[in-house]
């Protein structure tokens, strides 16, 4: 090879990192325009109903398409019930789940309860929904509705969320068929990040005598503990903006109970229900706002998720 064409060689090379770096850079820029033209978009489609109700928007429980008066608060609270009930059921059991499969499962059945898992988290939202009403639902509204009603319904203060009618359907059902679904991502995302910690770790915590509970308490988890945190935020970014599933079993009403048996209302369902059927700008800028404010919830979730996590990493090294 002469030295021309040594050089010129050369010369492309640098062409093409040149060109690699600015399309890399290209499409990360591009992902973030994305990101501000949707606030930018959602914003200008709520203008209409930020003019119109202010700050009323997100304290007013009137839901009232006929009078043209609209509230938030029935939509945001039904979002944050079901997802805050969804987190109680999916991250004992999902931990669980991890715990099993890294720890006390036999080799030959590790393989086949992973691949369980993991398939649990591709069926559709839609057939949870159908799953919940038609079969879950009958079942929560005559047996453990009742006996919930029964028994924690007189217990002063917590005895509040538990009284009613037994119908099935609201804001507890959803939230546990919101727990049912986001468990096989948290689990997957614990079991990989269990299986990260040298065995030495553990090894040497067994031959000075301690149990698996303890070894999982003292060694795994802190460990893994920035692991753990992302797995369950993506469970909860998974139950906050979940629409099919939750619009199938919570029953769809526009009011504000303290009773979790109730049915209820979350922003997502609200949009699916309605946003096809909203007539006027005023209408359909209400429904454009409740995407605004989810979206607002979901930045704010992952930021303190980040802070949580720079924060977990930071003591690591403050340790080290």
């Amino acid at each position: 090879m002469t030295k021309l064409q040594t050089e010129s060689r050369e010369k492309f090379q640098a062409f093409l990192d040149v060109a690699f770096r600015l399309t890399t850079k290209f499409f990360a820029f591009a992902v973030l325009a994305m990101l501000v033209g949707i606030i930018v978009e959602l914003f200008i489609g709520a203008l209409p109903s930020i003019k119109a109700f202010g700050w009323g928007f997100f304290t007013s429980t009137e839901w009232d398409p006929v009078n043209v008066k609209f509230g938030a608060i029935v939509q945001v609270y039904g979002t944050l019930a079901t997802s805050f009930i969804a987190l109680l059921i999916g991250i004992p059991v999902s931990f669980g789940i991890a715990l099993y499969l890294t720890e006390l499962s036999p080799p030959w059945l590790k393989r086949p309860l992973g691949v369980a898992i993991e398939l649990l988290a591709g069926i559709p939202s839609i057939i949870y929904g159908m799953w919940g009403l038609f079969v879950f639902a009958p079942h929560l509204s005559d047996d453990f509705q009742p006996w919930l009603i029964d028994h924690i319904g007189p217990i002063p203060g917590i005895g509040m969320l538990f009284q009613g009618a037994p119908m099935g359907i609201g804001i507890l059902t959803a939230g546990i068929i919101l727990g049912i679904m986001i468990i096989p991502f948290i689990a997957s995302v614990m079991r990989d990040v269990f299986e990260i910690v040298p065995p030495t770790l553990k090894e040497s915590a067994y031959a000075v005598g301690c149990t698996t509970w303890e070894v999982v308490w003292n060694v795994v988890l802190p460990y893994t503990k920035i692991g753990v945190v992302g797995g369950i935020m993506l469970g909860l970014g998974r139950a906050l903006g979940e629409t099919m599933a939750v619009t199938f079993v919570i029953g769809n009403a526009q009011k504000l109970s303290t009773s979790l048996l109730d049915p209820g209302s979350s922003i997502a369902s609200t949009l699916a229900n309605e946003f096809n059927e909203a007539v006027g700008a005023v209408y359909t800028s209400a429904l454009i706002e409740l995407g605004l404010i989810m979206f607002v919830i979901t930045f704010i979730v992952l930021a303190l998720s980040k802070v949580l996590l720079f924060q977990l990493g930071k003591q690591e090294g403050e340790k080290t």
